[in-house]
C-alpha cells in the first residue's frame, strides 16, 4: 500500500474500530498545544464519521511489533472540486519524525488522488503549528496568509495547495 515506510511498520486503510486508537495519541503527539481548547479542538476535528465514510482515501500506519498508532492521514476526494482532494488531518508520532513518514503518506494519497483525476491537493493547519507549515512548505505546498476565523469564531487558519 505504501512500498516507502521505515522499517517495522505497516501501513493500511482506517477502519471505524480505530477512531479511538487515534484519538487517543492526539494530544501527547501535539505537545498539549493550546491547552485543553486544543485538545477539545483536535478532537472535534476527527469525528467517527471520517473513520466510517473516508476511510479509502485515507492511511493508517501501524508498528509491526505492538500494532501502536505511528501515525495517520485522513484525506477524501472533494465532491464539489472533482479535480481536488484534500487532506483534513494528518499526524506522524513525534518519536518518528525526520524519518520521511509524513512524507510517505502524502506521497500515497498524492497516488491515489492522482488516479481519481485529480489535479490539486488542499490542506489547513493552525497558524500555532509552524511545524506543519514548514513540513507543507517542504513538500511544494503554496501557503496563504493566515485566514481570520476560517473555522469558526477564534479558529483561524493557514491554507495550503499544491499541484499533482
Amino acid at each position: 500500500m505504501i512500498d516507502d515506510l521505515p522499517a517495522g511498520l505497516t501501513a493500511r486503510h482506517p477502519a471505524e474500530d480505530d477512531h479511538p486508537r487515534v484519538l487517543a495519541v492526539l494530544d501527547a503527539w501535539w505537545g498539549c498545544l493550546k491547552g485543553a481548547a486544543g485538545s477539545t479542538e483536535r478532537a472535534l476535528l476527527l469525528p467517527r464519521l471520517y473513520f466510517q465514510h473516508f476511510t479509502t482515501t485515507s492511511f493508517l500506519v501501524e508498528h509491526d511489533d505492538d500494532g501502536g498508532v505511528a501515525a495517520f492521514l485522513v484525506g477524501f476526494l472533494s465532491q464539489t472540486e472533482r479535480d481536488t482532494a484534500y487532506v483534513h488531518f494528518v499526524g506522524v508520532d513525534p518519536a518518528l519524525h525526520g524519518q520521511g513518514l509524513g512524507r510517505a503518506l502524502y506521497r500515497a494519497f498524492f497516488g491515489l488522488a492522482r488516479s481519481y483525476g485529480c489535479r490539486h491537493v488542499h490542506c489547513i493547519t493552525s497558524p500555532e503549528n509552524t511545524a506543519s507549515q514548514a513540513f507543507h512548505t517542504r513538500l511544494g505546498f503554496t501557503a496563504s496568509g493566515v485566514q481570520p476565523d476560517y473555522d469558526g469564531p477564534g479558529l483561524d487558519r493557514v491554507a495550503f495547495t499544491t499541484g499533482l
